[in-house]
């Protein structure tokens, strides 16, 4: 996968997706409206664009047309945790000229074979491998830096990155959205979030949560206790990347002062609601203006990276702060197509785009700047957007960049937003992997 691109450049787009909110969340509120991401996809090559931090950085003008692409970092597509299957077949003469048969314009068999787009997701989709977010361009960033407070390394596992080195952990917070929160049908004991807590509690030798703490209060969108044994959740339904600092105050209100000191692993989702609004504002008799949908773009970002910036400054937390988050996921598997979710016209979508383009554009931005927020905190990335790629709503479809191949699981439920338990169980599995390592 390749992303990490600048808005100044002009690529070709193959798909975008973004999902439609929650009807029981909706778009509107202050902060309200839980739904879930986008995928884009952008064809230029990795190299072309990576600057001498090997990252876009801020970008300056709208006009290119990226695309977002939920690549699954899946290890091949068939539920397990190994890396991507290589592909050794040869050259089928699609014209690539990587001699490997698969359209993806890199020599897995050969030069290209270390990068992370080769080690972690050749031979994962039917289609070759999803142009995307170019973590190489960061990795080699990050060596070429010289500071060793800035790190960035996808890890061996291909479920994120393996940017810190987690340890002594003695409290656990969870931040964010409905993900994190958890949603019925999904079963209390699916939630990633309860799956997680278990896990982490045997790991780090911490006292675990009780079944009060897991469960989802649907009167409150939260869970129905916030603190239990050595675990905390402020997430909530519907929550935006504001509501980290402000609106909903999540980190005020998880961090109270006499548990600053404590060494802290921090876990969260959060974005897709304010992808979800970027959809709705761009629809319907009056959308938004471009420049407009760009200003809250970048306001979102920028409070995500405020977020976690202030989570691990130590002026503000005493303690040992580990921070991981997730991207952001979509559920038409890179097709664009909003009403491939049945319940898509319920939460507000009963059209696509006028120009998928731009809004593909805007989408891949965003979760480029993931990658740089965690590459300038030193935190850690999960690649959810990767791993649900080719598990949506489209997922039998053979001719999205996404398809995995016949008898791909759905991941997304019928809220078209939120995971199914499988869904849950598979990126409990990516937040664990990236802990863990």
């Amino acid at each position: 996968m390749a992303w990490i691109r600048s808005r100044t450049r002009t690529t070709a787009c193959l798909s975008l997706s973004i999902v439609a909110a929650c009807a029981s969340e909706g778009l509107e509120g202050s902060s309200e409206g839980d739904a879930s991401t986008t995928a884009l996809y952008d064809t230029t090559d990795a190299a072309d664009d990576a600057d001498a931090t090997g990252a876009s950085g801020t970008m300056s003008e709208a006009g290119d047309e990226e695309s977002s692409g939920d690549t699954s970092t899946d290890d091949g597509g068939d539920g397990d945790t190994s890396t991507g299957d290589s592909d050794s077949s040869t050259g089928d003469g699609d014209g690539d000229g990587d001699g490997d048969g698969d359209g993806d314009g890199l020599d897995c068999d050969g030069v290209d074979a270390d990068t992370v787009a080769c080690r972690c997701f050749e031979g994962v989709y039917a289609n070759g491998i999803p142009p995307g977010p170019d973590y190489d361009a960061l990795e080699q960033a990050a060596l070429n830096d010289g500071d060793p407070d800035l790190v960035f390394e996808i890890g061996s596992h291909c479920h994120g990155t393996n940017n810190q080195d987690i340890f002594d952990i003695e409290r656990v917070v969870f931040l964010g959205d409905s993900v994190t929160v958890g949603t019925p049908p999904t079963e209390v004991p699916d939630y990633y979030r309860s799956v997680v807590a278990d896990a982490l509690a045997t790991q780090f030798g911490l006292a675990p949560p009780g079944g009060l703490w897991k469960t989802a209060d649907p009167f409150n969108g939260t869970s129905i206790v916030q603190d239990a044994g050595d675990f905390s959740s402020c997430a909530k339904w519907g929550a935006r990347t504001d509501d980290f600092l402000m609106g909903g105050d999540q980190i005020d209100k998880c961090f109270p002062p006499e548990k600053r000191d404590l060494n802290t692993l921090v876990v969260m989702t959060m974005g897709g609601n304010d992808v979800s609004r970027l959809a709705g504002d761009g629809i319907g008799g009056s959308p938004k203006p471009p420049e407009e949908l760009w200003a809250d773009v970048e306001q979102f970002v920028h409070y995500k990276r405020d977020a976690v910036a202030w989570l691990k400054d130590p002026l503000n937390l005493t303690g040992e702060v580990f921070v991981v988050f997730a991207n952001i996921y979509e559920y038409t598997d890179g097709t664009a197509d909003l009403l491939s979710c049945p319940a898509a016209g319920t939460a507000g979508f009963d059209e696509n785009w006028m120009d998928p383009a731009l809004l593909m554009e805007m989408a891949v931005y965003a979760n480029e700047q993931y990658a740089h927020i965690a590459y300038e905190t030193g935190s850690d990335l999960v690649l959810m957007l990767e791993e649900f790629c080719g598990r949506g709503f489209r997922r039998d479809d053979p001719n999205t960049v996404c398809h995995r191949g016949p008898g791909e699981p759905a991941y997304f439920d019928l809220t078209c937003i939120h995971p199914t338990g499988t869904g849950h169980l598979a990126l409990a599995q990516l937040f664990l992997d990236v802990i863990e390592e």
